[in-house]
């Protein structure tokens, strides 16, 4: 489990993804919109991390809306991204 995490961590993809769910509660279109992505690639990523067990999901309608499960993982992204701002 621990590669597994540190292997989301290290896709720049999902990196960007987990920072804005990190931020609030996003919907998949809004993700997509957001980061200039497809909705094809944004669910793609969202299901590798929903295994992963670091994001949950709740559904409105149609639409589905992501935010953090595991918080210690986010806050070791938080840390990192300050971390490397800062470098």
């Amino acid at each position: 489990m621990v590669t597994q995490t540190f292997k989301a961590l290290a896709d720049p993809t999902r990196v960007r993804i987990l920072h804005l769910i990190a931020e609030r509660e996003i919907s998949v279109n809004e993700i997509a919109d957001t980061l200039s992505l497809s909705q094809s690639t944004v669910s793609h990523q969202l299901r590798f991390l929903k295994n992963l067990r670091l994001v949950n999901f709740r559904r409105a309608g149609t639409t589905l809306y992501y935010s953090p499960e595991d918080q210690h993982v986010m806050t070791i992204l938080r840390q990192t991204i300050h971390h490397a701002q800062h470098d």
